[in-house]
């Protein structure tokens, strides 16, 4: 038996799991928790973390180095991903995290962190035989994954993520239909390599991963009498669930965002600009369902680590 700790340094959330594995299950989760560090606010798009966002995440860190001496754990595994590995101060960000910390943090790679996040949602769904375009929307970087119960037919990870798009595209709150038009002409540019490949493979069912997903989900749960659990590794979401939000999160301002019945704070910004991902994705291809998996990168790396003993 072993315990180990899993960190997720995202652009907006830095996620936590401690898990005990080598037991008759292939692990066993002890502890979650999460820090809104928010290091891409104000910099990401110029490649640079602020010194308020560099002390945010120094500071979150070092909470979860706190947790993980309470569980003695004997392993810790922590993945930056796109607002570290894309700042001209990334690097320094990590040794500054090692130091203050003792925790180790690996930069990885936009195709390392595709790998991770299907291997969380292999974990978390049956993908069954049906060819599934799974959608990791972040704040700074964005994951596609075309693929099924079989493996992954085409994967890709682009700089497009949440804060990268509200601080670019999102002059004004509520957004303006200009600003979604200039969104729809940046993902048109941007995502042709998706798109050809959508063509090629015709996804059916659209898996959104954790982020955005998980709260249009919970508001999808509280609006229709559903039983939100935080801790199932599917929960529920249709086409026409997502819709009828859309339309709602586009013309509200924050404060009427934020009294919807399941948002989150550190989500209500970056939510209305993953929508227009989202409606681009579903008005250039029909899908015939909407899945998500609250399980994404840390689960992938846990699952990874349980079954080799291994780094991934």
């Amino acid at each position: 038996m072993a315990k180990v700790a899993i960190i997720d340094l995202g652009t907006n959330t830095f996620h936590l799991l401690v898990a005990e594995t080598g037991g008759s299950e292939p692990y066993r989760i002890l502890h979650r928790s999460h820090e809104a560090a928010k290091i891409g606010r104000g910099g990401i798009n110029q490649g640079i973390i602020t010194d308020a966002a560099f002390q945010r995440a120094v500071d979150a860190m070092s909470k979860f180095a706190s947790a993980i001496k309470e569980y003695d754990v004997e392993s810790v595994h922590a993945f930056a991903t796109s607002a570290i590995r894309s700042a001209a101060n990334g690097k320094a960000l990590a040794q500054a995290i090692e130091h203050q910390t003792g925790i180790s943090v690996q930069i990885i790679p936009g195709a390392r962190e595709v790998e991770l996040i299907f291997h969380g949602i292999k974990t978390a769904l049956d993908l069954g035989s049906t060819t599934n375009l799974i959608v990791d929307i972040g704040a700074g970087s964005v994951e596609f994954i075309i693929g099924n119960s079989d493996g992954v037919l085409w994967k890709r990870s682009f700089e497009i993520g949440g804060q990268r798009l509200l601080e670019r595209f999102m002059k004004h709150d509520p957004i303006t239909a200009e600003e979604i038009r200039s969104l729809d002409e940046y993902f048109h540019e941007t995502l042709g390599p998706l798109k050809e490949m959508i063509k090629q493979y015709n996804p059916r069912v659209l898996v959104g991963s954790s982020g955005s997903f998980d709260t249009w989900s919970e508001i999808y749960c509280e609006r229709n009498g559903i039983v939100y659990d935080h801790n199932a590794p599917e929960t529920p979401l249709t086409l026409e669930g997502f819709y009828e939000l859309y339309h709602e999160l586009i013309v509200k301002d924050r404060t009427q965002r934020m009294n919807i019945r399941g948002m989150i704070e550190m989500r209500v910004d970056m939510i209305v600009v993953a929508s227009c991902l989202i409606r681009h994705l579903l008005e250039y291809h029909p899908f015939d369902s909407m899945r998500v998996s609250t399980y994404s990168l840390k689960e992938g790396a846990l699952a990874l680590i349980a079954g080799s003993q291994t780094t991934p």
